[in-house]
């Protein structure tokens, strides 16, 4: 059974997009730096950031992250770090995002293709796959190819 488009909801702004992921460059530019801010763990507040970035609906930020909106309020309130893991993951998806806007020009464009079946994903659509690093690293790829044009 072939993938279908995701319904597309966002419309956010380019200015909102720059102001959210200005913060949050300098920590994923290289390996190391990923590494490095990854293991020390993000503010609370990047998950929020991230979230109003993505456009993702409450739910599909819990079943991507694997954690509760609810309780990253409460680490935001608690001025909590996140986790290794969930501030690498987050990182990883800035820096996705980051590239994706680049690619298609807008943040728009970069939605709608996120939820829109890619076949150099084998026609899956690529936000499902953003669940893990693997499925945000194969997604990179995918955008690097777009970027140089090799769609075959």
């Amino acid at each position: 059974m072939a993938a279908t488009q995701k319904p597309y909801k966002t419309k956010t702004k380019l200015s909102v997009v720059a102001e959210l992921i200005a913060p949050y460059q300098s920590l994923y530019g290289n390996s190391i730096s990923l590494l490095t801010n990854s293991k020390k763990g993000l503010p609370a507040k990047a998950a929020l950031d991230f979230l109003t970035l993505s456009g993702f609906s409450k739910e599909e930020f819990q079943d991507t992250f694997k954690t509760n909106v609810k309780t990253i309020q409460n680490y935001v309130s608690n001025s909590s770090k996140l986790d290794a893991p969930l501030s690498e993951k987050l990182l990883k998806s800035f820096s996705l995002f980051d590239k994706g806007i680049a690619v298609f020009g807008s943040a728009d464009a970069f939605h709608q293709w996120l939820n829109t079946p890619s076949y150099g994903l084998g026609n899956k659509i690529p936000f499902d796959l953003m669940d893990t690093i693997t499925g945000i690293s194969l997604i990179e790829e995918e955008l690097i190819r777009i970027e140089y044009g090799d769609l075959a």
